[in-house]
């Protein structure tokens, strides 16, 4: 695996918390555009990451960063670490057993009233709209053993489904949430062994979970490294569907892969679903001294057509281009749905740009960033009133590698390979992260 230099450039950690007003716009921010945009990150509390691979990013404490947006300006900037154990360790040893244990440095909910960071698997927590720590869940109670970072919202019916990947017994669970933040659904899902799954999707019917080649290894700890997630050649890669509020789980062989993230899935009618993701034909596979993983390939836009009346599921690439961090107009999660936006790689060390498919008619646009700088995740964020699908804006991070800063991009949703609608210049980096959300003022 090509090293990463997490301590330089678009990768490197800030080492401080700060608040931050009065920025250099170019262009029009929209007036509508009233809220919140919160990034989440791995940022060390040591002042520097320990290694230079992926699996020394992913695990370091969880930072998040906000951009307020207000009346047609950029009203501030701020970034706190949260508030956890891990945190409290560094900064504030007394305060450690009062606080939670676990790391959400992934994702960003916001759930029924509440505003949750995420992490890979641990409890999430509870925190507001300015970043400030609030500790458990008060409304989340079923969640507090522990959920995946990539839960999902129905938009019609407001419920949340989740699940539970553990290398303890019960390796597996699945849960669904009502609208309320009560749970409604427990179960235990059989796996023949613990598997790392990352994402899962939902049509308006069923959850889809996925059980592929990537799984724990505990050896690779007294080899030096810091997770124990590797490819399993061996393993038979699967989609498992199963009945929203329980039922069978019925599970579908694929050819062998690994899945980070899920596009979007939805009932093309009452016995086929489609399942879109961004595909790998491996990832974390070591290399044959065992030290080291090789060169992971690029994920690309795949298809899934899972036809439960047959009991057969169809395989498809949807196209060849490198990306990742795929979004799409979430009030669209679980149904129909045409557009998608994803950044580019041009390389396994590059996120660099920014795809629109349109997967009814073929077309695809890029913003393109210029080669040395880097972006984050876009993400989607609906024109207040807006019935059309793209009708909104897309948020963008590009770290500007010749100033070692950040400007946060406003485009088009309809037009993204055109001039941005506006710029926003920060003093400073906000580093690579994994995902963000948008926070609307009036949700």
């Amino acid at each position: 695996m090509t090293a990463l230099n997490l301590n330089a450039g678009a990768m490197a950690p800030v080492m401080d918390e700060v608040d931050l007003a009065g920025f250099s716009v170019s262009g029009t921010i929209p007036p509508d555009l009233e809220g919140v945009l919160v990034r989440n990150g791995p940022n060390p509390l040591n002042g520097g990451f320990e290694g230079n691979d992926v699996l020394s990013w992913w695990p370091e404490a969880a930072m998040l960063h906000g951009i307020s947006f207000q009346g047609g300006r950029v009203s501030g900037y701020r970034n706190r670490w949260l508030r956890t154990q891990r945190w409290a360790k560094v900064h504030d040893p007394a305060m450690a057993p009062s606080l939670l244990d676990t790391n959400p440095n992934v994702n960003l909910l916001r759930h029924a009233g509440e505003i949750l960071a995420l992490s890979e698997g641990g409890p999430p927590l509870a925190m507001t709209a300015e970043l400030d720590t609030l500790g458990a869940p008060r409304r989340h109670l079923g969640l507090a053993d522990g959920m995946t970072a990539h839960p999902k919202v129905d938009p019609q019916t407001g419920e949340l489904m989740s699940f539970r990947a553990d290398w303890r017994k019960p390796w597996l669970r699945y849960g669904v949430t009502d609208a309320g933040g009560v749970q409604s659904v427990d179960l235990e899902i059989e796996l023949p062994s613990p598997s790392m799954l990352h994402d899962m999707a939902i049509t308006a019917t069923h959850s889809i979970l996925l059980d592929l080649n990537v799984a724990y290894d505990f050896s690779m700890l007294s080899r030096g490294h810091r997770m124990p997630l590797r490819w399993h050649e061996e393993r038979q890669a699967r989609i498992g569907v199963i009945p929203r509020h329980g039922g069978e789980m019925r599970w579908f062989d694929v050819v062998p892969c690994f899945i980070l993230h899920v596009v979007n899935a939805y009932d093309a009618d009452a016995s086929t679903v489609v399942l879109d993701v961004v595909r790998y034909p491996w990832y974390l596979r070591l290399a044959h001294d065992i030290a080291a993983f090789e060169e992971n390939p690029l994920g690309v836009l795949w298809r899934y057509v899972i036809d439960l009346e047959q009991g057969t599921v169809t395989e498809k690439q949807l196209d060849d281009t490198g990306i990742e961090l795929p979004r799409i107009n979430e009030s669209r999660t679980g149904r129909p749905y045409r557009f998608l936006y994803a950044v580019e790689q041009p390389s396994n060390t590059e996120m660099r740009g920014v795809l629109r498919y349109d997967l009814d008619g073929g077309a695809v646009q890029r913003y393109r960033v210029p080669e040395g700088d880097q972006n984050s995740e876009p993400v989607f964020v609906p024109r207040p009133g807006a019935s059309d699908e793209e009708d909104g804006w897309l948020l963008v991070c590009v770290y500007r590698h010749a100033t070692d800063t950040t400007d946060v991009v406003i485009l088009d949703g309809r037009h993204i390979e055109n001039d941005p609608i506006a710029t926003v210049r920060l003093p400073r980096r906000i580093p690579a992260g994994f995902h963000g959300a948008w926070l609307a003022k009036n949700d």
